[in-house]
C-alpha cells in the first residue's frame, strides 16, 4: 500500500489538527461539501473521457462510494444536531486546479494527479483526526481514512496508465505535490477540510 507520505510533499500542521478538533462542527459541514465535490470530480472524468473504458469503470464505482460518504456525513450532521450551511469555497482546490495543463493529453494526467493529491490529503487528515475526535466521528473517520487510501492509489494508477511514457507522470506529480504542500501549509482565513493552519483572528466562534 502506498503511504500518504509517498505522494504528499508536506504533512498537515498540528495547528490545523487542533483547530479542526475544536471546531469539529464547522469541519463536518465542510466535509459534507467535500464528498459532493469528490463525486462530482469523478463524474466529470467520466463525461470528459468516455472512450477510456478502464477509467470510466473504475471512477464510476468511486463516484458511487463518494456519494455514499456524502449520505453518511449528512446523517451524522442530523444525528449530532449540526445544521447544514452553505459555505464560501476555500482557496485550496481552486488554486490547485488553476495550475493544471489546459491541453490534452497532459490535462487528463493532471486531473488524475490532482485528484490523487486531494484524496491523499483527505486520507492523511482523517487518520490524524480519528483518534482525537469523540464517537461517532472517531471511528467513522478511521474508516474513511482507509477508503481515501484506496482512492488516491486508484487515481495515481490511472494517471500512470494515461501517461504517454512510463514514469513521465512522476516528475509532474512532484511539481503538483509541491504546490499542494504550499497551499496546505500557508496560513488561511477559513477553516476547511483542505485549509492551511488558521490565523488566530480567523478561528470560528
Amino acid at each position: 500500500m502506498t503511504r500518504t507520505a509517498d505522494i504528499l510533499a508536506a504533512p498537515s500542521s498540528a495547528t490545523w489538527v487542533d483547530a479542526a478538533c475544536e471546531h469539529w462542527r464547522a469541519l463536518l459541514i465542510d466535509h459534507a461539501n467535500c464528498e459532493k465535490k469528490a463525486a462530482s470530480s469523478a463524474l466529470a472524468l467520466i463525461f470528459a473521457y468516455p472512450e477510456d473504458g478502464a477509467l470510466t469503470a473504475a471512477v464510476s464505482r468511486l463516484a458511487r462510494e463518494e456519494l455514499r460518504h456524502f449520505e453518511q456525513v449528512s446523517q451524522l450532521l442530523r444525528r449530532l444536531g449540526v445544521p447544514f450551511e452553505r459555505q464560501r469555497p476555500g482557496r485550496y482546490a481552486t488554486r490547485l486546479r488553476a495550475a493544471l495543463h489546459s491541453h490534452e493529453p497532459l490535462r487528463k494526467v493532471d486531473l488524475l494527479l490532482s485528484n490523487a493529491l486531494i484524496e491523499a490529503r483527505s486520507c492523511e487528515r482523517f487518520a490524524l483526526l480519528a483518534p482525537r475526535l469523540a464517537e461517532p466521528l472517531g471511528s467513522f473517520y478511521a474508516t474513511l481514512a482507509r477508503s481515501e487510501a484506496r482512492h488516491f492509489e486508484l487515481y495515481a494508477r490511472l494517471a500512470a496508465a494515461s501517461s504517454d511514457d512510463a514514469g513521465s507522470w512522476r516528475p509532474r506529480l512532484r511539481q503538483l505535490a509541491a504546490l499542494e504542500a504550499e497551499l496546505i501549509t500557508a496560513p488561511d482565513e477559513l477553516l476547511r477540510f483542505h485549509s492551511g493552519p488558521l490565523r488566530a483572528a480567523a478561528l470560528p466562534a
